[in-house]
């Protein structure tokens, strides 16, 4: 008589409180992120500090350091979520857009504006213009990871205008700052005199000045008889 092969015993169900702590875990780092940008921008980077991070975020200050350990590296991860990876999107569209130059400049300043000018995430500006020269390491990161992508990113776009006969032999990099600055103020404005209404000041409007500073930049740069 052959004997029976042992049951093998069914595996247990994953506990609901074991989901949940992992689904906690993989969410930490974009909890840390948001409560770092948060604090960075209400306070200044110098101002923060690590384990004000982590309270905000609701873990322990020796959590923060197994996922960023100092706060410079935070910062740094802050940048890169928030504008890095939005320029490396924007390099991409460019290499696929099919419409014209203008459009494609259109696009690139109304997504930059959504996703960042019209967010928290405008306040890195602010962060950056008064507190980088105390910091030659940010400095040179910030430089490394969003001017010149930024710059390479708008120049271009304007060399493709003048290769395609879109726009004027202009100089490609002067554009670029030409292009960018007002985002970089009107960024600004609202992480300052935005946040501070005073009786008296001139109302400022983001999507129409936007959308002025673009007409004016695209009528000079445009080749006379160019489609609007």
């Amino acid at each position: 008589m052959k004997s029976k092969a042992p049951a093998v015993p069914a595996l247990a169900p994953e506990r609901p409180e074991a989901a949940t702590r992992q689904r906690r875990k993989e969410a930490r780092p974009q909890e840390l992120l948001q409560a770092a940008l948060e604090l960075f921008v209400e306070k200044g980077f110098a101002a923060t500090r690590s384990e004000e991070v982590a309270q905000r975020a609701g873990v322990s200050k020796g959590t923060l350091y197994l996922y960023y350990p100092s706060k410079e590296e935070l910062f740094k991860a802050v940048v890169r979520q928030n504008l890095s990876n939005l320029i490396a999107e924007g390099l991409e569209m460019a290499g696929q857009f099919e419409g014209s130059s203008s459009e494609l400049l259109g696009c690139l300043l109304q997504t930059w504006w959504e996703r960042v000018g019209n967010t928290p995430a405008a306040g890195i500006h602010k962060i950056v213009l008064a507190e980088v020269r105390n910091f030659p390491e940010l400095a040179q990161f910030y430089t490394d990871e969003v001017i010149m992508p930024a710059d390479a990113l708008f120049s271009g776009c304007v060399q493709r205008g003048i290769d395609r006969g879109e726009f004027r032999a202009m100089p490609v990099h002067e554009v670029s700052h030409v292009l960018i600055a007002p985002l970089i103020f009107m960024a600004v404005h609202r992480h300052s005199f935005g946040c501070c209404p005073v009786h008296g000041g001139v109302e400022i409007d983001p999507a129409a000045v936007l959308n002025t500073h673009l007409n004016l930049v695209l009528r000079g740069l445009e080749v006379r008889g160019a489609a609007a």
